[in-house]
């Protein structure tokens, strides 16, 4: 890696949603103190939650030339992937081992690894399921179906795109004149969409049974055999077929410390362990919820970090989610928002952030907007402008950050922001709209 002088060389490895989403931070916190290079083996950036719509007609995920947009946020682009880490020596090793790539700091953003967690289910990842779910479709349409299962495995922390897809099968029968086929949701959680908090999980169990979905609570699926859906503790469901979501699990990177999931951890402020000079944010780390809202809030709590470290006058507080979903539903959506690990929570069918997008980052949602051609401001006042979102404070010790040297500077300002931290930014429920749709570091990260 070629070095700026004066500069310190941060190294970003991956290319979704967090990886953008630190770039566009770091560049923006640090200004000029830092060099950044991402790498990623993809060429394109793939903005996926509408995955779920595709198969249904109503919806497309978008894909952007990754190296316009690395450039247009400040950085450059080295296509490959990340197989190590030497932290004693700083550098990062690409697969096959033929390169090094040295870094004075570096964040890890590589996302997760879905794994198909229910024999026998066809397991919706995202966009390369697409066709074989739209296959289920028309088999249902032609007769051959009468039931469809749509089962959470144990492990899957990110239930909202299992509802999308059962919401959306049912729109998509009724707009057919489809009659007599039975739609099931099998959940191990005690109330649907429980994360989001008791309101938003009360509307969300009227909706489904408007739409005439059948709803099984506190029943872990097991496996689909011979027509029934095996659930634990007891008992089981018959159906034709099954869709299930996948079970994440990190990348498991030589070098760097992970659990026996291979999920990253890190302290309060995205630092892998003891390594000052590491960071991680997105669905590699061993924070629970894999989603890609979260995800931008890790890589600012990161990006943060790494900017004060190196010098700019920035302090960040510790990592506090706020967690927004957009749960398509085939006609109105329905915009959900919860503190975690708190009550509070809300559930409406107008827009509560813009813009109304699937995934939102303080730098990332206004980024990808201005390429999508969507208004900066909300239409209504029922829609809430978060464009900050990544909560700045003065006043935490230094010796939890260790700065980098970097040149002096004869004029510096403090950078503030006001409380929050979005999650969600995407768009457009209605069965006849067509939409960008977004994805976090993993699949369906919507």
């Amino acid at each position: 890696m070629e070095r700026d002088a004066g500069r310190v060389d941060v190294l970003i490895a991956g290319g979704g949603v967090a990886a953008l989403e630190a770039t566009l931070a770091l560049r923006a916190l640090a200004e000029d103190r830092v060099a950044i290079t991402l790498v990623a083996p993809e060429s394109d950036f793939v903005y996926r939650p509408l995955a779920v719509a595709e198969p249904f007609r109503v919806g497309d995920v978008r894909r952007f030339p990754l190296r316009p947009l690395v450039k247009a946020a400040g950085a450059e682009l080295r296509q490959g992937s990340i197989a190590a880490v030497d932290p004693d020596r700083r550098v990062a090793v690409a697969e096959g081992g033929q390169e090094e790539l040295s870094y004075q700091v570096l964040l890890l953003a590589l996302g997760a690894v879905p794994r198909a967690a229910l024999p026998g289910a066809l397991t919706f990842r995202g966009p390369e399921d697409g066709p074989a779910l739209a296959a289920l479709l028309e088999q249902a349409l032609e007769g051959q179906l009468r039931s469809l299962l749509f089962a959470l495995p144990a492990g899957v922390t990110w239930p909202l795109p299992l509802y999308e897809l059962a919401l959306l099968t049912g729109t998509f029968f009724t707009d057919r004149g489809t009659t007599g086929l039975e739609l099931t949701l099998v959940t191990p959680e005690e109330a649907p969409l429980g994360l989001f908090g008791s309101r938003a999980s009360e509307a969300i169990r009227e909706l489904l049974e408007t739409r005439g979905i059948a709803l099984r609570t506190h029943s872990t699926p097991m496996s689909f055999e011979e027509g029934a859906l095996r659930l634990a503790p007891e008992g089981e469901i018959e159906g034709a077929a099954v869709v299930a979501l996948p079970r994440l699990e990190g990348p498991r990177l030589a070098g760097v410390p992970c659990d026996p999931q291979g999920f990253v951890p890190t302290d309060e402020y995205g630092r892998v362990g003891s390594e000052v000079d590491v960071y991680a944010a997105g669905d590699l780390t061993q924070f629970p919820l894999k989603q890609g809202g979260i995800a931008t809030q890790q890589a600012d709590t990161a990006a943060a970090s790494i900017a004060a470290q190196v010098g700019a006058d920035v302090e960040p507080i510790p990592f506090k989610p706020v967690l927004r979903g957009l749960l398509l539903t085939g006609m109105v959506p329905r915009y959900l928002r919860a503190q975690v690990g708190t009550a509070d929570s809300v559930a409406d069918t107008e827009a509560l952030w813009w813009p109304p997008a699937k995934i939102v980052g303080r730098y990332l949602a206004p980024f990808l907007a201005e390429r999508l051609g969507l208004p900066e401001t909300p239409p209504r006042t029922g829609a809430e402008d978060v464009s900050v979102e990544l909560e700045l404070s003065v006043g935490e010790p230094e010796s939890t950050l260790r700065r980098i040297t970097t040149p002096s500077r004869t004029t510096s300002s403090r950078i503030t922001a006001r409380p929050a931290l979005v999650t969600h930014l995407s768009s457009f429920g209605s069965s006849t709209t067509t939409s960008a749709g977004g994805s976090g570091d993993g699949p369906l990260a919507s």
